[in-house]
């Protein structure tokens, strides 16, 4: 997996050094030859190789911390005694609100 950017790393430090020796050229043409041409397209490219299992590894991680969530609120009680993880969906218990507004009507 990793052959093509090591012989793209191998090719870029040759163009480098090539750079660096030409009776023209300098060091610093060498070092930012490297980089432009070499350092900086591999790390571009290996980040984007790696997009997909970064992905995979929140998902897993997501679905762990909503696993253990749930393990979690099916094993306490709350404090009336009912299970806190019998319902996840919000009023699917049949209690009614326990801060109801009565409905204000202008006065005739």
């Amino acid at each position: 997996m990793y052959l093509i950017p090591i012989a793209w790393l191998y090719v870029a430090l040759m163009m480098a050094v090539a750079e660096a020796t030409n009776t023209t050229g300098t060091a610093l043409g060498g070092v930012i030859t490297f980089v432009l041409y070499g350092l900086g397209p591999v790390l571009l490219v290996l980040y984007l190789m790696g997009f997909p299992s970064r992905r995979r590894a929140i998902k897993a991680r997501e679905q762990a911390d909503w696993q253990a969530y749930q393990a979690q609120a099916e094993a306490s009680p709350t404090a009336d005694g009912h299970n806190a993880g019998a319902s996840v969906h919000p009023d699917a218990s049949g209690h009614t609100a326990a801060d109801t507004v009565p409905p204000v009507r202008k006065e005739p």
